[in-house]
């Protein structure tokens, strides 16, 4: 699925993960977000940014799932750095083919908002949902990449979600299993 052009309005990007707290762009509103239908989940392998292709670690995505709800970010990009924020997203979120990049309606206490986001590719073969959480654990709490450790990733997002209230309890378990097995 290509990239749509940039639409007329403000562009609202809906940030799950690493977005929440290193979005990377010019932010001039932000949101507590709700996207229906799709799961936060460690659904992805990691072979740049969190691992690599000997030793991929995981990162988050969103994955479609029938009666799942994913709490999250919206931002909205401040006026005229659009095309730069789109172009920016673009170099971070799509270096392998495994994320597409899509408009999802989310749901905020002002209403609803179509926003930019990044989904997994449940074809693509860095793709691994299902995985048990165990399992995740084992393999953040050994992985490194290009941007660092693995078990630092699931704990800066773990914590930010924390600190926004969201609740996530797959998250919440995994943080502490990878303390406890570093």
């Amino acid at each position: 699925m290509r990239a749509e052009p940039v639409t007329p309005g403000p562009l609202w990007v809906f940030a799950y993960g690493s977005l929440i707290w290193d979005p990377g762009f010019a932010v001039a509103a932000r949101r507590i977000a709700r996207a229906e239908g799709w799961r936060r989940s460690f659904c992805m392998r990691s072979i740049h940014h969190r691992g690599t292709p000997e030793a991929p670690g995981l990162v988050l995505a969103l994955d479609r799932a029938e009666g799942a709800c994913c709490t999250g970010v919206a931002f909205r990009v401040k006026t005229g750095a659009e095309a730069a924020t789109i172009a920016y997203l673009r170099e971070r979120e799509l270096v392998s083919s495994a994320y597409l990049e899509t408009r999802l309606p989310v749901l905020t206490r002002s209403g609803p908002l179509e926003a930019l986001a990044y989904v997994i590719d449940p074809d693509h073969d860095q793709y691994c949902g299902g995985l048990p959480l165990g399992e995740q654990a084992r393999i953040i709490a050994g992985a490194r990449g290009g941007r660092g450790a693995n078990r630092d990733y699931l704990t800066a997002t773990a914590d930010h979600l924390d600190g926004l209230g969201i609740a996530d309890p797959d998250l919440t378990w995994l943080a502490a299993e990878v303390r406890r097995l570093t």
